[in-house]
């Protein structure tokens, strides 16, 4: 009878270093999805531009006498077609006078588009049909339901440990000389193809890490968006639960009132924001339910500053604003996520930037899978090593937290320069460097944050569970001195950013 022995991957048995198998294992595990993730992603930084090309008779007409106002096309379409249901219209493109104005109706997931000059029906269409909506839909999800988003969001952190271990794998050995900096800067093409490549998927991971931090940080914000806007209110000393109550706000309804119109709620948005841009208006379709209004202002970004109010449909009042009720760091979640995300807020270089950023994932993956390919292979082709015997050293657990606190300080210590420098960096290029480099900071620290909430919560899990039994296990012991090491480094700093109250945002 023969025995067959179970064979052994050892994917990162090259690696000596902690960090580099972190950075072998993420990338193996998470870098098709990447892949997919950063390709869409690119698409969608021109994602409306290619809506209007693929769908120009929705998107535009021809200029007539006089163009109605958005909340004055709302009761001409009522009118017109009052079988067609609504919940929420905007401007396609508040810069072009010929652009036609959008409906939509979340229920359905229909939308339909109108003449502004005539308040005729150009076309109509699924939402999830059109080609951008596709790709948003994989950008977001994989197209998997409910857990697609999550999936997409961790996809952003390992791309986040990829750039941050990647450079920590290279960086030690070469800061003493020019030479040794010119050489893992620059793609020396006079070598062979293998060192080509290795020499690409380095060059390509150092100069595009601003752009794929700042990417991969507003991508993991974007899908956890309820715990990052929670800690926003916290760091200015309001509970989660006034968040859950400022976006709860309903209209109170009397037998007999009657509900405003969109022009005068308008009008009400108007004088309460009168340096404001109406972009849209979601529009009440039961008794309780309140005007939305979206509007921009002149800001910092090339986006301009959002604007968000509620408004009472019956009494008028302004139940919202944005700009007073939030702040101001919670007002950098409306104005500054998505045009970081999508490279818009510095107008079209930093959105270049962004679609190459999109591209990068797809390049290194490429490079990274054949650096690695064949050292496995001659891995696996090696016959197995003995194991040596591991001379274990003890170190109590005093001396085991005082080690890693000190190693996570510095440690903390250089992501705070490089998560300010990733920001600066990423907008440099637009000239806006002091909005996107605190913008970096401040959502690291909330980051960083919820992890440390997280080992606490592993710490006493832990002593609950295996202190009485004395199996208390040290990694965790080590992860939480980590973690309260970085907590420790940012805290100040992001609390500072958020008491300062600057309208820097």
């Amino acid at each position: 009878m023969t025995t067959h022995k179970k064979k052994k991957w050892r994917w990162a048995q090259h690696q000596k270093r902690w960090f580099g198998k972190w950075h072998l294992y993420v990338g193996i595990i998470a870098g098709a999805i990447l892949c997919i993730v950063g390709l869409t992603g690119s698409i969608l930084v021109f994602q409306d531009e290619i809506d209007i090309a693929l769908n120009r008779e929705l998107f535009e007409t021809l200029k007539g006498q006089k163009r109605y106002a958005i909340q004055e096309i709302i009761p001409v379409v009522q009118q017109k077609y009052p079988g067609r249901k609504f919940d929420y219209v905007f401007q396609t493109d508040e810069t072009n006078p010929n652009a036609t104005y959008r409906f939509f109706q979340f229920k359905t997931e229909e939308e339909f588009f109108v003449n502004p000059y005539t308040g005729e029906l150009c076309g109509k269409r699924l939402t999830d049909s059109a080609f951008i909506r596709i790709v948003m839909n994989i950008h977001r999800t994989l197209l998997i339901p409910a857990a697609g988003r999550y999936i997409v969001g961790l996809a952003a952190l390992c791309m986040l440990i990829l750039t941050i271990s990647g450079l920590r794998m290279w960086v030690p050995q070469q800061y003493r000389k020019w030479k040794q900096w010119r050489s893992v800067l620059t793609v020396n093409f006079k070598a062979g193809l293998k060192r080509q490549n290795y020499d690409w998927h380095n060059v390509l991971g150092f100069y595009s890490s601003p752009v794929i931090i700042l990417l991969s940080l507003t991508g993991f914000a974007i899908t956890f968006s309820t715990v990052f806007i929670s800690f926003l209110f916290m760091l200015t000393g309001k509970s989660p639960q006034s968040v859950a109550s400022i976006f709860a706000q309903k209209s109170q309804y009397a037998e007999g009132a009657r509900s405003l119109t969109a022009a005068e709620v308008a009008a009400i948005a108007a004088k309460t924001a009168p340096y404001g841009q109406l972009l849209g208006i979601a529009v009440p379709t039961t008794k309780d339910m309140v005007y939305r209004l979206d509007m921009k202002s002149e800001g910092p970004a090339r986006t301009g500053n959002r604007i968000m109010l509620f408004v009472d449909q019956y009494t008028g009042k302004v139940l919202l604003n944005s700009e007073n009720d939030f702040p101001n760091i919670g007002n950098s979640y409306l104005s500054w996520l998505t045009p970081l995300h999508y490279g818009t807020f510095g107008g079209m270089p930093t959105r270049i930037l962004a679609l190459i950023g999109g591209l990068i994932p797809v390049l290194l993956y490429i490079t990274g899978f054949i650096i690695w390919w064949p050292r496995h292979k001659k891995q696996q082709r090696k016959p197995a090593a003995p194991e040596k015997p591991v001379v274990k050293v003890y170190m109590s657990y005093g001396k085991c937290f005082s080690h890693y606190f000190k190693k996570g300080l510095k440690y903390a210590a250089l992501l705070l320069v490089c998560s300010l420098l990733a920001g600066a960096l990423y907008g440099l290029i637009s000239g806006i460097v002091v909005q996107p480099a605190l913008f970096s900071v401040l959502y690291t620290g909330i980051s960083i944050c919820v992890n440390f909430i997280i080992a606490l919560l592993a710490c006493i899990i832990c002593l609950l569970l295996l202190g009485p039994f004395r199996r208390y296990p040290k990694r965790v012991h080590r992860y939480f001195a980590l973690s309260l090491a970085f907590l420790l480094v940012f805290l100040p700093v992001i609390i500072l950013i958020a008491q300062l109250n600057m309208k820097v945002f």
